[in-house]
């Protein structure tokens, strides 16, 4: 069973399989997303104290879980390829960091709207607001990187390195209600207490993050195909495909 695995560290092997799982991790981020937003917008209550505004928390929320999440798993997937010389880990760390950026920058967004009518500004330096913000410059920076360095080997090297040294920043986002005074709320949602908010509200966010993940492979995987093509263009399989459509 491990040689079959092995066998799709091949980005021969794993492209067609990527092209097979990405129609069905599509609808399933649309069905989650159409499911999330009704609960979110129709379904959960107003909230006593935020009013309607809190209703953002429904798109803030999962982007800002997404935004570290996927900072792990790209950072996963680029030391696997340092430590086991896998061309297909730096393929997929570089297929992930474009869709992290965009859910951090998301997650910036949607906070300094919702920081307004809260906090009567849309931007202050608090310590959660600023460590995602680095964690931005950290995504932009490996994407920057890796475009730089013209030879692939090279730059999955150095990408790398950049994303194991920027996961210091996730527990410093994470832990940074709890560690400076800061106006950003704590965590309604914890794995070691029960959540501080209505059911209803609980479950339209969680069908967001589920979809928000669903999304992530799905253009991930479509991303990790063109990267494939793009630095495999000279290999004979390659051209076949490319006769084939």
């Amino acid at each position: 069973m491990t040689s079959d695995l092995l066998r799709f560290a091949a980005p021969q092997a794993f492209f067609p399989v990527a092209g097979k799982l990405i129609p069905w991790f599509s609808i399933l981020a649309g069905a989650l997303a159409l499911a999330g937003l009704y609960v979110a917008f129709v379904v959960a209550p107003t909230d006593a104290t935020q009013g309607e505004s809190y209703r953002i928390i429904f798109i803030h929320v999962p982007a800002a879980w997404m935004s570290m999440f996927i900072y792990l798993v790209m950072a996963g997937w680029a030391a696997l390829g340092l430590a086991m010389n896998t061309r297909l880990s730096g393929m997929m760390a570089s297929a992930l960091a474009p869709t992290g950026a965009m859910f951090t920058f998301l997650a910036l967004w949607t906070g300094a709207l919702w920081g307004k009518p809260t906090w009567g500004t849309y931007w202050v330096w608090d310590a959660r607001l600023t460590s995602e913000l680095v964690l931005l410059f950290l995504y932009l920076g490996f994407i920057s990187l890796k475009e730089a360095i013209s030879d692939p080997a090279r730059a999955d090297r150095a990408g790398a390195i950049l994303a194991l040294v920027g996961v210091v920043n996730i527990p410093i986002i994470y832990f940074s209600v709890q560690w400076w005074n800061t106006l950003h709320q704590g965590a309604s949602v914890s794995l070691t207490r029960a959540p501080s908010m209505a059911a209803t509200m609980l479950l339209g966010m969680l069908l967001m993050a589920l979809a928000a993940w669903m999304y992530s492979i799905a253009v991930a995987l479509a991303r990790l195909r063109r990267i494939i093509v793009e630095r495999e263009r000279d290999a004979q399989w390659v051209r076949m495909q490319r006769a084939a459509t």
